[in-house]
C-alpha cells in the first residue's frame, strides 16, 4: 500500500505503536491512505480553512487532510496511545497539525479554531450521533463550521438524509436538513477498516445553510418532532395531544391531517406547524 506524503504506511505505524483498535472506544481504523485522501478531496477546497478532525486514530485521515492541502488541522484524539503516531506527523507537516488530548464531548474547541472552519473526521461510532446533533445545534446560526464531512454507520448516514415515508425518515432527518444541504457522497464496505465493523459505512458531507430552510423556532421544533416521533406510528392527533389544547384544529390550520403520521410530514410542513404551535 502506498503512501502519500513519505510517512510509513498505516500497518507499520499500527504495528509500530501497538494499536490495537479498542471497541469500547469505537475505533475501527482506515488504513488505505489513497481511500483517506479521497474523503478529505470530498470535503472540497481545505487549503483556507481550518479542518477539525475527530477521533484520527493513527492518523490515516489526518494524512489525507494536510497532503490535500489543509490549511491547519485540529485533530482530538481521546486514546493517548495514538498521541505518538500523531506526533510523527506534526513533525512532518510543521506548524499545521494540533492535537489535542481528551474528548471532543468536552473540549472547548472553538478557542483553537480560526475560521473558515469544515470538520472532516472518521467519527468514533459510539459518540457520532451526539457530535452531529451537538454541531447542529448551537446557540447561534450560522455555526462555527461552513460543512461537515463525516464517517457514520451506513444505517446513520441514511437517517440523516431520508425523506418523508422512508423507514430511516425522522428527527435527525428533519434537524439536518433544516438547517443544512446534505447527501452521502461515498459509501465504503466493512474490508475497508481495521478491524472491519459488521456493517457498511457511509461519507455524508453536509453544508451549513445560511439561515434555516423554513423559519421556525429551534426549541419549538424540536418539541414538535420529539413528541411526533416517539410514537412514530400514532396519528399526530395522538402522539401531539399533550402539546397545546385543541390540536386537531392547529393541525388542521397548517393543512396537516390529523390522522397522519409523523413520517408522512414533510420539514416544511412540520416548521409551519411550530410556528403555529408558538402562535396558538
Amino acid at each position: 500500500m502506498g503512501t502519500i506524503d513519505g510517512l510509513p504506511p498505516l500497518r507499520e505505524v499500527i504495528r509500530a505503536h501497538d494499536l490495537v483498535a479498542k471497541k469500547q472506544l469505537g475505533q475501527n481504523f482506515l488504513l488505505d491512505l489513497n481511500l483517506t485522501a479521497k474523503i478529505a478531496r470530498s470535503a472540497g477546497d481545505l487549503s483556507v480553512c481550518d479542518v477539525l478532525e475527530v477521533g484520527p486514530g493513527p492518523g490515516g485521515l489526518t494524512r489525507g487532510l494536510l497532503a490535500e492541502g489543509a490549511r491547519r488541522v485540529v485533530a482530538v484524539e481521546k486514546d493517548a496511545r495514538c498521541l505518538p503516531a500523531l506526533a510523527e506527523i506534526a513533525a512532518a507537516y510543521p506548524g499545521r497539525l494540533e492535537v489535542l488530548h481528551g474528548d471532543a464531548l468536552d473540549l472547548d474547541l472553538a478557542r483553537h479554531l480560526t475560521a473558515p472552519v469544515k470538520i472532516v473526521a472518521n467519527l468514533p461510532y459510539n459518540v457520532g450521533t451526539e457530535l452531529l446533533i451537538r454541531w447542529l445545534s448551537p446557540p447561534v446560526w450560522p455555526p462555527m463550521w461552513s460543512s461537515l464531512t463525516l464517517m457514520f454507520q451506513k444505517e446513520v448516514a441514511e437517517r440523516i438524509v431520508a425523506k418523508p415515508r422512508g423507514d430511516h425518515y425522522g428527527r435527525l432527518a428533519l434537524l439536518a436538513q433544516w438547517r443544512c444541504n446534505a447527501a452521502i457522497v461515498m459509501t465504503l464496505p466493512p474490508e475497508a477498516f481495521t478491524p472491519a465493523p459488521k456493517v457498511h459505512s457511509a461519507v455524508v458531507h453536509l453544508t451549513a445553510l445560511p439561515v434555516p430552510r423554513f423559519p421556525c423556532d429551534f426549541n419549538v421544533l424540536q418539541r414538535v418532532t420529539a413528541m411526533a416521533f416517539n410514537q412514530r406510528r400514532k396519528m399526530l392527533r395522538s402522539s401531539l395531544k399533550a402539546l397545546k389544547p385543541g390540536i386537531d384544529a392547529i393541525l388542521e390550520g397548517v393543512g396537516i391531517p390529523p390522522t397522519a403520521r409523523a413520517e408522512e410530514i414533510a420539514l416544511e410542513q412540520f416548521c409551519a406547524l411550530a410556528r403555529a404551535v408558538q402562535a396558538a
